[in-house]
């Protein structure tokens, strides 16, 4: 009888051996809470409205509230260096936009290494931008080769603007003027509305920039398109001929959006992520709403959208260095 109690106690014994080895607890299916969703641009922008639409469509598709964070500053840098210390337990992303790609080139005292400290998810928008005139300032300038040999005839007498020093706008110019060899004075703004409102007032003829902003005012007629720097024209200005038609072949300019991770987080959510945003950016509707602000829906996978912040960085990086745009 003893022989058989301690044999039963052992065979007990040895039946609890994997379930004192496994978790006290089985871990939630993700996602059980709410997402946070970082922005590092001011409510309205670009950005924010691509983020905002983004973030509804997930929390629909994911059965979880996803909320935007919004932590404007330093073209977003300052987002992007909390965001490089978060948890990468699934419930922490962030949209990266163009100007924060580059602000570690521009600026010195950026504590956060974009091709170390995140994981790409997915390119989720591209935003245009678009080279208009004052009319009534440049009647004769309707393309890029007439308003080149207009800054030519005038060295050092003509100006531009964009939305800020960096911004996507002034580097995009900056590259075109080293292509075409020619001049123009950049005379930069804090943001793109009180660009687009002295450019139509005349106290700047030149502006460069996203599309949204001088968009109304190009159909109004009170400023005129006459390039885009995108590789094809744009649906929304479908008669604006691009940089590289007129001129300048394989000239590539677009500033984008796209969804990141913090390191660490899992693949096997990274990769659910990134088939969610396929299927909300493949909506009709989600594309409309995205045009409706200037920017055009373009998913990209985590591995192609690792190699567009590479190539990007690169190339812009060396724009800024050649330009003398950095902090010295």
């Amino acid at each position: 009888m003893r022989s058989i109690s301690r044999f039963t106690r052992r065979a007990a014994l040895c039946s609890l051996l994997p379930l004192l080895a496994a978790p006290a607890f089985a871990a939630d299916a993700w996602p059980s809470r709410p997402i946070k969703l970082v922005v590092g641009f001011p409510a309205g922008g670009p950005t924010d409205v691509a983020a905002r639409i983004l973030a509804r469509e997930l929390g629909e598709r994911l059965k979880q509230p996803v909320v935007v964070d919004n932590k404007a500053g330093a073209s977003g840098s300052i987002a992007a260096t909390q965001f490089a210390k978060a948890e990468g337990d699934g419930y922490t992303f962030m949209m990266l936009a163009t100007p924060t790609l580059l602000a570690p080139h521009m600026y010195k005292k950026i504590a956060f290494d974009t091709s170390k400290d995140f994981m790409p998810v997915a390119s989720v928008y591209d935003l245009p931008i678009v080279m208009v005139v004052n009319p009534s300032m440049m009647p004769d300038v309707t393309d890029v080769p007439k308003l080149i040999a207009h800054a030519k005839a005038r060295p050092g007498s003509i100006s531009y603007t964009s939305s800020g020093v960096g911004s996507f706008g002034h580097l995009s110019m900056e590259l075109l003027k080293q292509l075409g060899d020619f001049d123009m004075q950049h005379i930069a703004y804090k943001g793109s509305a009180p660009a687009v409102t002295d450019t139509i007032g005349g106290q700047v003829p030149v502006m460069y920039s996203d599309l949204i902003a001088p968009l109304p005012h190009i159909r109004s007629g009170k400023l005129r398109a006459i390039a885009v720097g995108s590789p094809q024209r744009v649906s929304v200005v479908p008669d604006v001929k691009t940089v590289a038609e007129q001129g300048f072949k394989g000239f590539d300019a677009v500033s984008w959006g796209g969804l990141l991770a913090p390191v660490g987080t899992p693949k096997d959510i990274v990769a659910r992520v990134s088939k969610e945003v396929s299927v909300i950016l493949a909506d009709k509707q989600v594309q409309e709403q995205l045009v409706n602000v200037g920017a055009i829906a373009n998913y990209m996978p985590a591995d192609k959208f690792a190699v567009r912040i590479k190539t990007d960085s690169d190339k812009w990086g060396k724009v800024i260095r050649d330009k003398g745009l950095n902090e010295q």
